[in-house]
């Protein structure tokens, strides 16, 4: 829509913003963190059903790597944080890990 400032036409100018880079968030597989632990994690932090949380546990425990969703940079690195502080409180040694898309 063009407006009128001192008899003179201005042009609106279409602002052209590109959606904001997102991210995976991935849990890493090890020997020690229990599969019911990780099952929890992904409830817990990810909002999973038990259902899917345990299919996900399942592709890290055989994959070695499962991805938990995929967020704006700030979430993601906001739930690796939580997920590494969760872990570490409970003495498991279970990695979470963001990559962009």
């Amino acid at each position: 829509m063009a407006q009128y400032k001192d008899n003179t036409l201005l042009e609106a100018q279409k602002s052209k913003l590109k959606p904001p880079s997102m991210f995976k968030v991935m849990l890493l597989n090890d020997d020690y963190t229990p599969m019911e632990f990780v099952v929890l994690v992904l409830q817990k932090f990810f909002n999973m059903t038990r259902e899917r949380a345990t299919q996900v546990m399942l592709k890290v425990h055989r994959d070695g790597i499962g991805v938990c969703g995929v967020y704006p940079k700030d979430v993601a690195a906001t739930k690796v944080q939580q997920v590494a502080g969760f872990s570490r409180k409970h003495q498991h040694p279970l990695q979470c890990v963001m990559e962009e898309t």
